[in-house]
């Protein structure tokens, strides 16, 4: 594969009314010179298309809110269309930081991975999290490890990124958050090379208030083990 650039990753963005911050977020991207951007609105309250509609991104929509396992799925599957070589996911709220992406994607450059997972806990990394929140992913690395074999730094981070051939193997069929557990399933079943890297989450008073509380991700937790009793 040829070194890739900013210019030739395709960003796959899930945003639910993420009215205050999915415009600056998307113009963080393009301003560091990603030029395609995938925003899938989940069935927004208002639709995202009336807030980016100037910019020069891609907008799918679901008509109702189906989850981000099923936005992240329609996005997968547009790029696969637009025979993306390389593929981010990157979360509509601000907590990504788009300095990391060359980072993200070096390993898949280097042909040494097909997919590779950001982690707010490797050296480097940085996160400030709850005592609550921190206990509860480590006791999803613990689940994780045991249903797919993959002990993991982090778990249920959302900045990954994704080789063509991951891309093509990886189809999600969990709608809510335990996509992001399906996703190692899904590496393990195919065989896929996937290593970690450090990246830094920057939670603000917006971010904390949407994102997951510990019962939410406790919640998850429950969900991916009966995806793996009874798929």
């Amino acid at each position: 594969m040829p070194q890739a650039t900013l210019q030739n990753i395709v960003v796959v963005m899930p945003a639910y009314n993420e009215n205050g911050m999915v415009r600056q977020t998307t113009e963080s991207l393009l301003q560091q010179g990603v030029r395609t951007v995938i925003i899938v609105d989940d069935g927004s309250d208002t639709p995202v298309i009336h807030l980016v509609h100037d910019l020069p991104v891609i907008v799918l929509r679901h008509k109702v809110n189906l989850g981000q396992g099923a936005a992240l799925q329609t996005g997968f599957s547009h790029a696969k269309k637009l025979h993306a070589e390389i593929l981010v996911t990157f979360d509509a709220d601000g907590q990504h930081d788009v300095q990391d992406i060359s980072a993200l994607v070096a390993p898949l450059q280097r042909q040494e991975a097909d997919i590779v997972l950001g982690s707010r806990f490797l050296p480097g990394g940085d996160a400030d999290l709850s005592f609550s929140k921190k206990m509860v992913l480590q006791l999803a690395r613990l689940i994780n490890f045991l249903l797919s074999g993959a002990l993991l730094s982090d778990a249920h981070n959302g900045f990954r990124a994704l080789n063509s051939r991951a891309l093509r193997k990886i189809e999600l069929t969990e709608n809510g958050m335990a996509h992001a557990s399906e996703i190692l399933f899904e590496t393990r079943q195919h065989k896929l090379r996937y290593c970690e890297v450090p990246v830094h989450i920057r939670y603000t008073d917006y971010s904390r208030q949407k994102g997951q509380s510990a019962w939410d991700s406790i919640k998850i937790l429950f969900d991916l083990v009966l995806h793996k009793l009874f798929k």
